[in-house]
């Protein structure tokens, strides 16, 4: 149990948590998840990942069960992501084929511009907003989402998420169907939520930072931009188009019928969309399309 304001099954204490998971064999592909979240929020897509490549998904710096933050530092993309290529080095994986949902897809593309892609598949990532009305915006949803979790009755959130129509509702902003996160796991997501130390401190930087920065280079490398169509945290038209402004020669498609976190909406097309980038060698950089 942790004091979080809810109950968390033994396996999923802190002192019981793996700060990643590894599994397969191939190519490297390295799975980077999103605020107030862990490695485990790509369960769903692991096992059709892993035929193909050696899957690689660590839990973030400031995030439950993974490595520790510099106090001393701001919570920062930068530090965020010194920390995850730290984790890296340590596995022994120099590039990688990167994934990321949300913060993680901005990681990714982080990271891709630091050498460490062989390509980017970024899933609704974070990092693009249109004004300061809109960043805080999403800051105001996440931060509303953690407090629910903090100030709830333990006993009673956990009867609740037994509930099909509970778990649909408690994760309507990010998913289009709650109700398929098993109840062990939707326990796990709320755990790690209100158990992730970086997000006042990234809530806190972001608002001092500007959005993602166009790259000093062109990449050589394919990206994909993959946004759900049912984005709810963060819509295309306020949040994506940002992002691709800057993000020259990028492919953007459309995951349909999906929220923001769509690896339980549809695992089998969110596993689709990585292996088409990551088994294709003819994925063209130039405008991003298959050829």
């Amino acid at each position: 149990m942790i004091d979080s304001g809810i109950v968390v099954a033994p396996s999923t204490s802190p002192a019981n948590l793996s700060p990643w998971h590894r599994g397969g064999a191939g190519d490297s592909l390295v799975l980077l998840h999103g605020i107030n979240a862990s490695w485990r929020i790509w369960r769903p897509v692991l096992g059709a990942l892993q035929r193909d490549h050696d899957v690689f998904a660590p839990t973030l710096p400031g995030h439950l069960g993974g490595p520790s933050l510099d106090p001393e530092k701001p919570v920062s993309i930068s530090a965020l992501a010194d920390g995850v290529e730290r984790t890296l080095d340590e596995v022994g994986i120099d590039t990688a084929h990167l994934v990321g949902n949300s913060l993680g897809g901005w990681l990714a593309i982080e990271l891709g511009r630091r050498g460490r892609a062989r390509s980017v598949v970024a899933v609704s990532p974070a990092g693009g907003w249109g004004s300061p009305r809109d960043l805080s915006r999403v800051l105001r949803l996440l931060s509303a989402g953690r407090m629910m979790i903090d100030r709830g009755d333990r006993f009673a959130i956990t009867s609740l998420v037994l509930r099909p129509r509970f778990r649909r509702l408690a994760f309507h902003a990010v998913m289009e169907h709650g109700e398929r996160v098993p109840p062990a796991e939707a326990i796990e997501m709320l755990a790690d939520a209100a158990g992730c130390d970086a997000f006042p401190g990234f809530a806190h930087w972001i608002r001092t930072t500007k959005t993602l920065a166009r790259a000093d280079a062109e990449q050589t490398y394919p990206i994909r931009i993959a946004w759900a169509e049912h984005d709810r945290t963060i819509p295309f038209q306020r949040y994506g188009r940002p992002v691709l402004d800057v993000l020259a020669g990028a492919e953007h498609i459309t995951l349909e019928s999906v929220g923001h976190v769509p690896m339980f909406d549809d695992p089998a097309l969110v596993a689709r969309t990585i292996l088409q980038v990551t088994r294709s060698p003819e994925f063209s950089a130039n405008h991003g399309q298959l050829m």
